[in-house]
């Protein structure tokens, strides 16, 4: 996002009434993350081949992410000509440590 970004705004969003007060403008609104997520599968599969995946998960932050991506890769490969197995894993990471 580049400084001079205004941002879109919040008036054009459902926001949470919790959220209302404490944002001021939306960066990057839903649509464009998941379209961006699809994409992201869609490259790990065409990049990937036939190789086995290996998904690393970062817990806390990245669950939703990571989630949402897997979703979208099992579509692919549920519909796609080749089918690449996949195996999932987690990892809890302190920062501070």
């Amino acid at each position: 996002i580049r400084d001079e970004e205004r941002g879109y705004n919040k008036n054009l969003f459902c926001i949470p009434k919790h959220y209302e007060e404490d944002l001021e403008r939306v960066f990057i609104p839903h649509g464009l993350i998941l379209d961006r997520t699809e994409r992201l599968a869609r490259d790990i599969m065409q990049d990937m081949g036939t190789h086995h995946i290996v998904a690393l998960c970062v817990l806390k932050g990245g669950c939703k992410f990571f989630a949402d991506l897997l979703d979208h890769i099992k579509a692919l490969n549920q519909n796609g000509d080749k089918s690449v197995p996949v195996t999932v894993d987690f990892v809890r990471i302190k920062s501070y440590c």
